[in-house]
């Protein structure tokens, strides 16, 4: 098991998800962010099923980072409940788990 977590976020355009992107990198909140641009969601919403095109971000922190990290995100992002969920990362080539610990902040 390690510290290091894989949080996935949706938003409204590739635009979007690397300007969120570019502030958690900037404020050492995630090591790295992926946007993955021409997601299509289909979701249920306020009782309407909606289907929209979005982007999903991916983002590379610790775990002790999470709690600030989600609340930049709620922060910055556009929609009034954003996805802003974590997945632990059980293993991952050592190496690159050590840069996630070094391109974050300490906590």
């Amino acid at each position: 098991m390690t510290d290091a977590l894989l949080v996935l976020v949706t938003a409204p355009s590739a635009e979007k998800g690397a300007e969120l992107a570019r502030v958690l990198v900037e404020e050492e909140l995630a090591a790295c962010g992926n946007v993955l641009p021409g997601l299509r969601s289909i979701y249920r919403w306020r009782g309407r099923v909606h289907d929209e095109a979005e982007a999903l971000l991916l983002l590379k922190t610790r775990a002790s980072l999470f709690e600030s990290l989600r609340a930049r995100v709620v922060s910055l992002h556009p929609y009034e409940v954003p996805e802003v969920v974590a997945v632990p990362l059980v293993a991952g080539h050592a190496p690159y788990l050590a840069w996630i610990a070094d391109s974050t902040r300490a906590r």
